[in-house]
């Protein structure tokens, strides 16, 4: 067991977040994937539910990576998961 297992979990558990906010954003609002989308975006005050969504790729992604055996990084995943969640509570 490598402890950068952990690591990588964590940023693919990040970087699937993200992705997973930017394919929601494409798709049901497409006028907002911009900088001024951006402002209008903390300016409603939902970023944190734009990011609660993205991080339901995590579970997908979790699930697949248990598949695989790669307990390690499935921790990372949660672990990003975690973090995430503390971001969401403080940008409410």
């Amino acid at each position: 067991m490598k402890k950068t297992d952990l690591l990588i979990g964590f940023f693919m558990g990040i970087i699937a977040c993200i992705l997973g906010t930017l394919g929601f954003l494409f798709l049901k609002m497409p006028k907002l994937v911009s900088v001024e989308g951006f402002h209008t975006i903390r300016e409603q005050g939902i970023m944190g539910r734009l990011i609660t969504l993205g991080a339901v790729i995590n579970l997908l992604l979790f699930f697949i990576l248990l598949k695989k055996n790669k307990d390690l990084m499935a921790r990372g995943v949660v672990l990003a998961t975690i973090v995430l969640a503390f971001v969401t509570l403080f940008l409410q």
